[in-house]
Parts: C-alpha cells; sequence; structure tokens
C-alpha cells in the first residue's frame, strides 16, 4: 500500500509539473531576425517573470540620398545593442495560451552603439560615426501561428550621441522584423 502510495504521489507531482501553466516570461530564448534595414542575432534573458535583458548584434543598413538621384548608396554598418524589456500583458496571453516565446507587447529601452569597425557598401570609402543612441519605445512581438517564426515591430524617439564629433540629436526607431527563435 504505501508503495502505491509514493507512485500516486510520484505521478501527481510529475503531471503536475507537466501541465503546470507558465506565468512570465521565457527563461532565455535565441532569435534570428531580418527586416527591410538589416539582420540582427539576439538573446533574451529573463530577469522577472516580465522583464528580459535583450543583448543583440547584428548589421544595420542605411540608404544615403542624392540631389540628383533617388539613392546614391546603400551600406551596412555594425549595431550592438542592449535593451531591457517588460513584456506587459505576458501574463494575460499565456493564460490565453498565446505567450510563447516571449509574444506580448513591450516597452523597452533601447541602446545601441554603432562603431566605426567597417561599412559594407556599394560605394568606396565609406565611414559611420561612433555613435550611441538611447531610444524608449513601444512594440509587439508576435508568433507567426504555432511556429517558431515571429514577427516584431516598434517605434520609439530618443537621442543620439555622436563620439567622435561630440554632436547629439534626436533619433528615431522604426522597425518592422521577421525571425526565428531558437530554444
Amino acid at each position: 500500500m504505501k508503495k502505491n502510495i509514493k507512485i500516486i504521489t510520484l505521478l501527481l507531482i510529475v503531471f503536475q509539473f507537466t501541465y503546470a501553466q507558465k506565468t512570465g516570461v521565457e527563461q532565455s530564448i535565441f532569435n534570428v531576425q531580418t527586416g527591410f534595414l538589416g539582420v540582427w542575432v539576439n538573446n533574451e534573458y529573463r530577469l522577472s517573470n516580465e522583464i528580459v535583458l535583450r543583448s543583440e548584434i547584428g548589421l544595420d543598413s542605411g540608404l544615403r540620398e542624392c540631389n540628383d538621384c533617388f539613392i546614391d548608396y546603400t551600406f551596412l554598418t555594425p549595431v550592438i545593442t542592449l535593451e531591457p524589456r517588460w513584456y506587459y500583458n505576458i501574463k494575460k496571453r499565456n493564460s490565453e495560451n498565446r505567450g510563447t516565446n516571449n509574444s506580448a507587447n513591450f516597452l523597452a529601452l533601447g541602446i545601441n552603439y554603432h562603431p566605426d569597425w567597417f561599412v559594407i557598401s556599394n560605394e568606396e570609402n565609406i565611414s559611420v560615426s561612433n555613435q550611441i543612441s538611447i531610444i524608449p519605445k513601444w512594440g509587439i512581438r508576435r508568433n507567426i501561428g504555432n511556429s517558431d517564426f515571429n514577427y516584431e515591430a516598434g517605434i520609439g524617439i530618443g537621442y543620439k550621441y555622436y563620439l567622435d564629433e561630440s554632436i547629439s540629436g534626436i533619433a528615431g526607431d522604426l522597425h518592422l522584423r521577421i525571425g526565428y527563435t531558437f530554444k
């Protein structure tokens, strides 16, 4: 009888952990994302039930216009980002079984560093100034169906500082990305 009670208790504990409802963000997820203006690899590391720290490295692209033509040249330059994110409706989405892979609305504080390491361009002798930007933003992240593919959109306005020239100004962030989450 004691043996049966132990087996039943063990099965109930295993069942509880297997079917327990998730109440927050994932512990750690890796993503590869691309969009109109670049390609990025990032990790979101859980700090609390609703807050993650996103670290990212990638290539941002840009376009430069000239007076006589639509686009003078295009370029890709490296970017390193550190971004705390608050997924403020993750608990609600998890209760509806729709919050997997941190699929929720978020508020973030993006800290971007564009170093002058290299530039990939269709034009010769192009450089990008060393710059840091701090941009608070709002965004959404959603899974595409029940897959590990996702899309993300965000918008924000903040501050940019050019390190080499001691110049600062207003910076914007408008992004639309599609990606894949590795578990």
